[in-house]
């Protein structure tokens, strides 16, 4: 089985015409499945109101699904997140008699540039996406595995079940976790995708897992599990930060932003900002409101929620 995971951004309820309706909350999620491939579509249903559902829905993607009726500030803004996320692959369905030109300038020098534009033809869509999955690799067994957890709840019966998609590597039945941050750990008693059972879950795909030895009470968006070593957890950060070209002033100590990165949107204090030339690329002291979960050399997105019409900062190198 393969799976795709796609953003719909855009246009609200877009996906319940390409898919079956699932797990809903800010986030909603439709599924498409087709033998042994499947699609996820995942929709920030509470955008552009708030900005984390946006960043939620982009960086599980490995496909995006741009719709366009009109040139707006979410539409700037949806563009600033693929890019800074680095969704390279995606579709642009433009609407409201909307050409290519008219877009151009927005989307120039970033990855939306490269994308493919297809007709508002729902049926086309699907069998596109479904044709995609068809063309990917199975995942791969792995040694280790990571997987951020998005939706969580008790099921009688069965205990703890968290949803999500594997970031990392793979996650076998009966592996033994660290869920981070914190210093528990859970085992997998078993593992569903898309309704089905099965020993392993692989990267990209989207995964329920019932877990033996953690409680519900001990989870949150955001908590990683996994049985890598070398994932890190850290309160504080100095770290290089690229502003993107249109954030229209300096950086300053004192700035709440959020850092995003996997599932987790952290709250983050700039404490320090070291300049050297273009304040674009900066190096900020950062102390987060709590724990951060990440492997060394990933790269994660730095957002104002105060910014107005444009609150994405622009990426942060993870040290």
């Amino acid at each position: 089985m393969a799976n795709l995971n796609v953003a719909i951004l855009g246009s609200l309820d877009y996906g319940k015409e390409l898919g079956k309706k699932g797990t809903a909350s800010d986030l909603t999620f439709y599924n498409l499945k087709k033998g042994q491939n499947t699609v996820t579509f995942i929709e920030p249903s509470r955008y552009p109101e708030k900005l984390a559902p946006l960043f939620y829905a982009v960086s599980m993607a490995q496909k995006a699904l741009l719709i366009v009726d009109q040139i707006n500030p979410a539409f700037g803004e949806s563009v600033i997140m693929l890019d800074s996320v680095g969704v390279k692959e995606g579709i642009v369905v433009l609407k409201n008699y909307l050409s290519r030109e008219q877009i151009a300038p927005f989307i120039k020098g970033t990855v939306v540039d490269g994308y493919e534009f297809l007709e508002d033809d729902k049926n086309v869509l699907r069998e596109r996406l479904l044709e995609d999955v068809g063309k990917m690799d199975s995942p791969q067994n792995a040694e280790t595995g990571s997987l951020p957890v998005d939706h969580f709840f008790n099921v009688r019966g069965i205990g703890t079940v968290v949803l999500g998609c594997v970031a990392e590597g793979s996650i076998k039945k009966h592996d033994v976790l660290m869920v981070l941050p914190g210093e528990k750990t859970a085992q997998v008693r078993s593992i569903q995708k898309h309704d089905e059972d099965f020993d392993t879950a692989g990267i990209g795909e989207r995964t329920g897992i019932a877990l033996k030895g953690i409680e519900v009470e001990d989870l949150d968006r955001g908590t990683i599990l996994t049985n890598d070593k070398s994932i890190k957890q850290v309160s504080s950060l100095a770290a290089k930060v690229h502003v993107v070209k249109y954030w229209p002033a300096p950086l300053k100590d004192g700035m709440v932003m959020h850092i995003g990165h996997w599932m987790q949107y952290v709250p983050a204090r700039v404490e320090a900002v070291s300049v050297e030339g273009d304040w674009h690329n900066v190096v900020l002291k950062l102390k987060l409101d709590k724990m951060l979960v990440y492997r060394s050399g990933a790269k994660a997105v730095l957002i104002y929620p105060e910014g107005g019409k444009l609150r994405v900062v622009g990426t942060i190198d993870l040290p």
